[in-house]
């Protein structure tokens, strides 16, 4: 009996023993093959470059046409056809509406006559003139040989007087009915609403039917758009320290000249042609601050509309000797800005630094680095003060050297 307690005693204690050496087991940390504890990580680093880089500027901009012209009527009548279609390139000349001519043509047909009738009036008037004068000069000698009465005389002279008056009223006559006719024609020239300029004709604002008149507002609009005309404002320090730089008008013409444009259209790209500078506004906006500017970009496949928003790029000035990180690199800290160095030792030491402009992808360093000094890009996240690291070229500073 006591032999067999004994017996399943030691049963128990052997599974005691080996559930605890499963959990012990399965608690204990397993190490990986080849790994060791404490290694130091895997950064990628990118070298402090220095260099003289381009600072741009970018402000907000808006199409408008080089030129805008709007179609108004200039008589009054009812809107007959529409000779164009809307959003289409149309020519200096070519008709765009036509208003009814009829009321028009009738009025012409009438100040015709009317002339017709001053020059026949005019024509007897000169022929009575002539009988006149032939009578003044008959009786002009037979006067003086007392061979007619001097009243024969008087009554031929006065005759002449009179028909003279009435030749000149006659010419007077066909002057007005001339000046009716010219009217007359240009009021039915008015009829034909046609394009002022070569350019993009709009939406009709009336439609067939419609009744216009001088008061009626534009019918139409047609712009030129090639080249099309980019506004965008400037604040008035950024303008005057531009201008600062060129003190003679000389130079200021010749860097507006020089001055070249990129636009960033409103899907994010980049316009494939630069502009130029055209002109700024003759003032400063008191309620803004700020002055208008306007550049003109070449639009040969009337691409650009006016109405169109887009930013404008310009090259404000050449910063030398710049110190350039990736923006990846820099951790952006309660205001302030830090970047995670690689000594010489490959130890970490976190540095406080001064950035100033974006160029593209890149921070500018205004203080805080010196050439050649190698700071984080990758891996910024494994890294702690005096924390010994592996650093590696940064992907994309390695593919740019290749």
């Amino acid at each position: 009996m006591n032999t067999l307690l004994k017996y399943k005693f030691w049963i128990g204690g052997v599974l005691v023993l080996f559930v605890a050496a499963v959990i012990i087991g399965a608690v204990r940390p397993k190490q990986v093959s080849g790994a060791q504890s404490g290694a130091p990580a895997d950064v990628e680093v990118v070298q402090v470059e220095q260099k003289d880089v381009p600072i741009y500027g970018e402000w907000i901009g808006t199409l408008d046409g080089f030129t805008n012209a709007d179609v108004r009527a200039q008589v009054t009548g009812y809107l007959l056809r529409q000779g164009y279609q809307e959003g289409a390139f149309v020519k200096k000349g070519q008709l765009l509406f036509e208003i009814d001519p009829r009321p028009f043509q009738a009025v012409l047909d009438q100040t015709e006559g009317q002339l017709a009738q001053a020059k026949a009036a005019l024509a007897n008037a000169q022929a009575v003139q002539g009988r006149t004068e032939l009578d003044v000069n008959r009786y002009t000698p037979l006067a003086r040989e007392q061979a007619a009465s001097q009243q024969d005389l008087d009554n031929a002279v006065q005759n002449n007087l009179a028909a003279k008056a009435t030749v000149a009223t006659a010419e007077a006559q066909i002057k007005t009915a001339e000046a009716a006719v010219e009217t007359a024609k240009i009021n039915l020239d008015f009829t034909r609403l046609v394009a002022p300029i070569d350019g993009i004709a709009g939406q009709a604002q009336l439609q067939v039917g419609a009744l216009v008149n001088l008061s009626s507002g534009p019918v139409t609009s047609v712009s030129t758009v090639d080249p099309i005309k980019v506004y965008f404002t400037v604040g008035e320090p950024q303008y005057l320290a531009w201008r600062k730089r060129f003190p003679t008008e000389t130079s200021r013409q010749a860097a507006d000249k020089n001055l070249r444009l990129q636009l960033i259209l409103a899907d994010g790209s980049t316009y494939p042609l630069e502009g130029s500078f055209y002109f700024a506004d003759r003032q400063v906006n008191e309620g803004t601050g700020a002055i208008r500017l306007a550049g003109l970009f070449s639009n040969p496949g009337n691409i650009l509309r006016p109405g169109g928003y887009g930013k404008v790029r310009a090259v404000v000035r050449l910063q030398q000797g710049a110190l350039l990180v990736p923006q990846r690199a820099v951790t952006e800290l309660q205001g302030g800005y830090q970047v995670a160095v690689v000594g010489g030792d490959n130890k970490i030491s976190i540095r406080t630094i001064t950035v100033g402009d974006r160029v593209g992808t890149e921070w500018i360093v205004a203080e805080g680095l010196k050439p050649g000094e190698k700071v984080v890009a990758e891996g910024i996240q494994k890294v702690r003060p005096g924390a010994q690291v592996n650093p590696k070229p940064f992907g994309a500073q390695e593919a740019k050297g290749k």
